[in-house]
Formats: C-alpha cells, sequence, structure tokens
C-alpha cells in the first residue's frame, strides 16, 4: 500500500497538471460513471492529501475521493491520450482542458485511476468527516500532541501504533519501521513504555523522512555515514527502492551493528527490526 509521502506526492502532481482548468472525467471501466458525470466539465481547483486519503477538488466544493488501497494506481501523464480504446480497468480518466478565465493556458495532460478500494465523490461535509477519523499527518503541519498523548497512555506495541491511521495518519510499514530503528525503540515496547521526548523525535524523524519522500519520490532512511558509498557496499536492490536499514533485510546484517535484522507480525503486518539496536 503506497505510503502518505505517495499520496502527498500525487496530490502535487495532480494540481500542477490540472489545477485551475476545466477537466474532463470519465469511467471507461463503468464503475465510476455516476460519479464521473456530476464532476466533469468543471473547473478542478487542486488536490489535497491526508494520510493515505487524496481528496481532488472540483467547482461547488464537490471533491472526487480516492482511496488507493493495495493495489491502486494513479498515473499522471502529460500530452493527450492515447487514441483507440482505453487498454486496461481505469476507473477513473482525467483529461486536462481549457484553463478557467482569467488563468493561463498550460499544455494537455490526463490521469488514469486503476485499482483502487475508493473512488466515489463527496461533498465537504463527508470529507471533514474522514479527516476527523484520521490522526495526525506529518506531512501536513499537524499538531502532533493528539498523536503523542494517545502513544504516551497505551499498553499497545507501539510497533502496532504507528501503524493506526486513526493515531498516525500516513505512516505505513517502511516508515514505521525505519523510524523504531532510526530511534532505537522496539516494536514491541508499549506506547507508555516510551518516554515523551523520544516519542517527539520520532515524530520529528517522520517529519523529515516523509518530507524527503515527497521530494524524491522514494524511501531513504539511512544515515550519511551508511550509505552505500561511505560503507563501500552494494546498493539495495528492491523494487520498493531506496536505502534502508531494518525493512525487508531479514537476516542481512544490521548496517550499525551487524547483528542479523529480525522479522515477526504485528497486527496482521510484516514487522522488522534489529534486536541489538532496539529496546
Amino acid at each position: 500500500m503506497p505510503e502518505g509521502h505517495t499520496i502527498h506526492r500525487l496530490a502535487d502532481d495532480v494540481t500542477r497538471a490540472f489545477g485551475g482548468r476545466v477537466v474532463g472525467v470519465s469511467s471507461p471501466q463503468g464503475r465510476f460513471a455516476a460519479g464521473a458525470a456530476v464532476v466533469s466539465g468543471s473547473v478542478l481547483s487542486r488536490a489535497e492529501a491526508h494520510g493515505k486519503h487524496l481528496f481532488i477538488g472540483f467547482a461547488g466544493r464537490r471533491w472526487v475521493h480516492v482511496h488507493l488501497g493495495l493495489y491502486g494506481k494513479f498515473d499522471v501523464f502529460s500530452g493527450a491520450p492515447p487514441a483507440g480504446p482505453v487498454v486496461g480497468q481505469v476507473r477513473m480518466r482525467l483529461v486536462a482542458g481549457a484553463a478557467a478565465a482569467g488563468r493561463a493556458a498550460a499544455g494537455s495532460g490526463y490521469a488514469d485511476l486503476r485499482g483502487p478500494t475508493r473512488c466515489e465523490v463527496v461533498g465537504d461535509a463527508e470529507k471533514d468527516a474522514v479527516a476527523a477519523r484520521l490522526g495526525p499527518d506529518p506531512l501536513r503541519g499537524d499538531d502532533p500532541g493528539r498523536a503523542l498523548e494517545r502513544i504516551g497512555r497505551s499498553r499497545a506495541p507501539i510497533g502496532v501504533l504507528l501503524m493506526d491511521q486513526a493515531v498516525v495518519a500516513g505512516v505505513g510499514n517502511v516508515y514505521r519501521a525505519e523510524s523504531l530503528f532510526r530511534a532505537g525503540v522496539d516494536p514491541a515496547r508499549t506506547g507508555a513504555s516510551v518516554p515523551e521526548p523520544v516519542l517527539r523525535s520520532i515524530w520529528a524523524d517522520l517529519v523529515g523522512l516523509m518530507e524527503l519522500g515527497v521530494k524524491t519520490g522514494r524511501i531513504d532512511t539511512v544515515r550519511p555515514e551508511h550509505e552505500p558509498e561511505a560503507m563501500g557496499r552494494p546498493p539495495r536492490v528492491d523494487d520498493h527502492g531506496g536505502e534502508v536499514y531494518v525493512y525487508r533485510r531479514t537476516g542481512q546484517p544490521c548496517l550499525v551493528c551487524g547483528t542479523p535484522v529480525a522479522a515477526g507480525r504485528a497486527a496482521a503486518r510484516n514487522l522488522f527490526w534489529c534486536p541489538n539496536c532496539q529496546h
């Protein structure tokens, strides 16, 4: 499942490509046909992200709410859509039209959404209801107080709490594993057992790591002294990309102490940590 940095990056891409323009919206697959008809031909104002939820705003205070889930993809392209029948199961297609009055003209572009778990037109009230169910988002400049208070009084493992979108919005398996490693915290520790200054440092680290992810489009978490060039090791080869300490490195030596990276399960998700570096 895409983590929060991917959704924030996608919101930026959609806003750049379509913001301030009349947009044609269709559903080649047919499953979003009714919703597409509601917003097609409207001006797209902007796209916003909150955690793993994407909201595409249209005139009339209507939003297309998208959640990619495990298998969804939303790709933004320059140029006109290819001629001929649409290939694959495209739930929603956006096609850039004319610029709104008073806006400079821009080039053509289109975007295809495939396989989301959610794609629906909502109003402000429904959008606000989704936001109310989510915890603070490190990429929105949110005050972390509510999340830190909830973690700090919980007997649940911190490795589970960080993945709970009602506690912290946007953190997924990679950022969970890597932020806890960088803080030296065992994911099995209860939230209540982690001192507040450490919790605040984890939040600040998540903000920095996820902002970097928005800029680069990949997750990199290793410090300069542990990068491949500094350590004389080959770069990581993984379809997730990026240099990491423990995520999906089961049995490989920890980049800091050499102890084999451990793996387990928590709340039905894979868990990775260093038994020596994390206490």
